[in-house]
């Protein structure tokens, strides 16, 4: 069936019921003009806030040119899935007990990418069902895809001034993904942003990443250092990360509109291995074995074995100095890796400091 002969507003309602059947908590259609995103991406690129995300710079303008990506595209299916997990422990409860360490919620359960991915390839594959073969390709923050930028002109929200994408009936927790297509499809109205003179997010950034409303230098964002840097962690940024050993919540935990945010209601998105409320000195004695073990179906293993000790490392440095603290540090103080020696060795000289008498 050639795309003219289809009724495409019908199957654009149609595509939209399957999305919700599949779970997606929205599914808007928009075009592919992202000039003004472009333009936005090119400016932040240029001030370097990047930081050693050298795919950013590598893929540049078809982060922006989804053409470019996928010639033939002509319209961006875009989603949104719910990722707060039930019965998680308190967020704010587990930040403010130095003894525990936080990850960022997106995380505790299964790996989004895999997830995401297989609903998408369902909804692309339901439509084919219907209509016959049509070119499409889907993603799940797999690629140069702008995916905040087509969401919010996708309708599914703007974007915030922390640069997640926000939307009044759902807050912030959850995952977006897209499918690029050569169909034709009739496209959804942008909504108005909603953040007014709100920057409660920008306020709280315990490392004031956030450098003006919907702008975030990368380099000192702590899911940046946490997880995108493979390096040494700024010696200035160490004392401000506080327990936060996989990503940072604390702009979407105090923003206003996630009052009105969802549980996701995927099993796949559910708690593991006690991820949500864990003590630091007992991540701190997973081998490198256990490591992979444990989180495999994880989005945290792809960090890799030693960031996570390096991360720990850094939280336990924060964390109040006791011989467990001290005993575990001195355990991994000749650690292999020069990364992780490191660390330790800074999170053990901020117990000297607090303990002279310690060993």
């Amino acid at each position: 069936m050639e795309h003219g002969e289809l009724d495409l507003a019908a199957l654009a309602q149609t595509i939209k019921t399957w999305g919700r059947e599949l779970g997606f908590g929205a599914l808007g259609i928009t075009d592919c003009a992202l000039d003004d995103s472009e333009a936005e991406l090119l400016a932040w690129l240029g001030k370097g806030y990047h930081g050693e995300m050298d795919y950013m710079a590598k893929h540049g303008v078809k982060r922006a040119r989804p053409q470019e990506l996928m010639p033939g595209t002509v319209r961006v299916i875009s989603v949104r899935m719910d990722y707060l997990p039930p019965q998680a422990q308190d967020s704010w409860a587990v930040m403010h007990d130095p003894e525990l360490a936080f990850i960022s919620r997106y995380a505790l359960g299964r790996d989004y990418h895999k997830v995401m991915r297989h609903r998408l390839q369902q909804l692309a594959s339901r439509i084919e069902t219907r209509i016959g073969a049509f070119s499409y390709r889907v993603f799940t923050d797999s690629a140069p895809v702008m995916e905040v930028a087509l969401a919010a002109k996708a309708g599914l929200g703007w974007r915030g001034k922390h640069t997640l994408l926000l939307d009044r009936d759902a807050g912030s927790w959850f995952f977006l993904g897209e499918i690029y297509t050569d169909l034709p499809l009739p496209i959804d109205t942008p909504v108005t942003a909603h953040c007014g003179s709100c920057q409660a997010c920008m306020d709280i950034c315990p490392t004031q990443a956030i450098v003006a409303a919907g702008i975030v230098d990368a380099r000192r964002c702590i899911s940046y250092l946490t997880i995108e840097l493979h390096g040494s962690i700024p010696v200035e940024l160490r004392p401000l990360m506080g327990n936060r050993i996989y990503g940072c919540d604390d702009c979407q935990l105090v923003c206003p509109w996630n009052r009105f945010a969802k549980i996701s209601t995927a099993a796949d998105f559910s708690v593991r291995n006690g991820l949500d409320a864990p003590a630091l000195v007992d991540l701190f004695t997973w081998t490198e074995a256990e490591f992979n073990s444990r989180l495999e179906g994880s989005a945290i293993r792809r960090i890799g074995h030693e960031c996570w000790l390096r991360n720990i490392a850094v939280a336990l440095g924060n964390a109040p100095a006791s011989n467990a603290v001290m005993q575990a540090l001195q355990q991994h103080a000749a650690h292999p890796s020069a990364l992780v020696r490191e660390h330790v060795q800074w999170a053990l000289l901020q117990h000297h400091t607090a303990l002279p008498h310690a060993d």
